[in-house]
Order: C-alpha cells, then structure tokens, then sequence
C-alpha cells in the first residue's frame, strides 16, 4: 500500500496543480466575462439600443460565455472534449424535450424584442390576459420579464406566456379615453344631473378640450338610471382625474339633491 501511495504522488501533485490552476482559471475567467458584458453594454448603449435588447444580450452572452468556460476547463483535466460534443449532440433530441419550455420562453424573448409590443422602462404598463397579472415593465431576460406594481412588488412572467397570450399595454398611446358610469334614482331631475357631470367634465383641467365630450343615458336599469359620459385625458392623467370626478360629482349631486341609489 505505502508503495503504491509513493507510487501515486506525482498524480495527485499533478491532479492537485491543476485543480488549483482550474480554479485560478475560473476567476480570472468570471472577471473577463464581466468586463465583455460591461464592454457590450457600453457598446449597445452608444448605439441607443432599446433598453429591453441590451438586457436580453447580456443576458444571453453571459450565459454563452459561462458555458465556454467551462467547457475549457473540463478539458483541461484531460477530458475528451470530442466524445463530450458527441454525447452532447446525441442527446439533443432529449435535452430540447427536456428543456421545451425553456426554449419556447426564450423564443417568445426574441418575439418580444422584435415586435415591441412593450418597452423597459418607466413608462410601459402591461396587463398579462392569461393570469390577470400587471405591472411597469422593469427588465427583458432569456426567459423571463420582470413586472413591477404599484405596491412594489416584482412578478416575474416567462416570456413564452407573454408571447402566446394576449396583452394589454395601457401607456401605449399618449391620450386615453375616460369612461365613467353614474346611476341616479328614477325620481331625480335627469336633465340636471346630465347639466352636472358635464360641467364638471368642462371645468376639469385634466380634460383634454379640443376631444369629443359626450354626456349620454346608457341604461335604464332595475332601480336607477345609468348616465355615461366620455372624454378624454392624458394617459398620466387618467387615474387622478378619475379619482377626482368620481368624488366631485358624489358631493355636486348631493349638493343639488340628486338621489344616487
């Protein structure tokens, strides 16, 4: 036993220097594939590509790269890197079943960028159809989107989902229609209360002027009848002025005794 330990050591040195080396290899190499991915970055950005592709690409290079670098170091110890490729390509059938949804979510990514049916940044705001979830569009990955909602929390989508269902992009367009429904009792002055929403509609700086304002009947219910008006508003707008004529028009209409059941 000893002799064969003796036997052995320049092995294990050998084994050992270059586990140490594959080790010293691996660091210097997560330091250059950084400093690529920042170089890239700086690159896409003096191109003024759109935020959500320059994401995707450092994501996707990070990745390639990553998988490069460890294919170097595995040969290092020795090992045939051509039987590896050929494993790799035998298996590939199984491993593009196996990995299915992961390539449909990074197809629907390419799909995203090439259609823009959203952008990174600020402004987009998007209703997913399929699970009800909505957000600010915060970041384009491989595989996911990342969603952010108004009470800061992340939600993260596979893209393959947001590609296949349909969306709504709410800030899509600068202006947005305002649409707001009232139901007065049977017994109230109709003409009057249509006088009230419409002045107030009027008077509302928020209120785009120079669009088309329309006060109308739009049901004769069970117990009330349900006066629609519409307008239009910035898209920034939309929610505060909304907020604020809901209220406005509950206190005018109590001030001029219309009766809302």
């Amino acid at each position: 036993m000893v002799e064969y330990v003796n036997s052995q050591i320049p092995n294990i040195i050998n084994f050992g220097l270059k586990v140490v080396l594959s080790l010293i290899c691996f660091f210097i190499g997560r330091k250059l594939i950084r400093w690529v991915q920042k170089l890239v970055r700086a690159s896409l950005n003096r191109a003024n590509v759109d935020k959500g592709v320059e994401q995707f690409v450092d994501s996707m290079l990070k990745v390639v790269l990553y998988c490069i670098l460890i294919f170097s170091l595995v040969a290092n110890f020795g090992v045939d890197t051509t039987s590896i490729a050929a494993l790799f390509a035998s298996g590939g059938v199984a491993i593009g079943l196996a990995l299915q949804g992961s390539l449909s979510n990074f197809a629907g990514g390419v799909l995203i960028l090439l259609l823009k049916p959203f952008v990174v940044g600020e402004k987009d705001y998007i209703i997913e159809s399929g699970t009800g979830n909505e957000g600010t569009v915060k970041e384009i990955q491989i595989f996911y989107t990342k969603l952010s909602t108004v009470d800061n929390r992340m939600i993260v989508i596979p893209n393959g989902a947001l590609s296949n269902n349909s969306l709504t992009n709410v800030t899509a367009k600068e202006k947005r229609r305002l649409e707001i429904k009232v139901g007065i009792s049977y017994e109230s002055d109709l003409r009057k209360a249509k006088e009230v929403i419409e002045s107030l509609l009027l008077e509302d700086e928020s209120i785009l002027k120079d669009e088309e304002i329309i006060v109308y009947v739009d049901e004769l219910a069970e117990s009330s009848v349900v006066i629609g008006s519409k307008s239009w508003v910035k898209t920034d707008d939309y929610w505060p002025t909304r907020w604020r004529l809901l209220e406005e028009i509950k206190l005018t209409m109590d001030e001029q005794g219309i009766n809302i059941p």
